[in-house]
């Protein structure tokens, strides 16, 4: 299982704030766990577009190549500018 917190814009569109997500087999990294995701269908193909969405694992800034494992935490999020 890892946890998967989603902010912002994000979290009102899917819907959820966090969800515990058991890792299917063939998931491995961030990559694969948006596809996963994105699977559900309208709002939830954001996360596999990976230009409007940042991810972060266990509190780092990560990619769509970072490793998963069972308890990590991973969290969505849009770009966040400033002004």
């Amino acid at each position: 299982m890892v946890k998967v917190l989603y902010f912002a814009r994000l979290r009102e569109e899917l819907g959820r704030g966090s969800e515990e997500i058991a890792l299917q087999p063939a998931v491995a990294d961030v990559r694969a766990l948006a596809s996963q995701l994105a699977g559900r269908g309208g709002a939830w193909a954001v996360l596999a577009a990976g230009g409007n969405v940042r991810v972060a694992v266990n509190q780092r800034m990560a990619d769509a190549s970072t490793v998963l494992r069972p308890g990590d935490e991973v969290a969505f999020f849009p770009p966040v500018t400033g002004g």
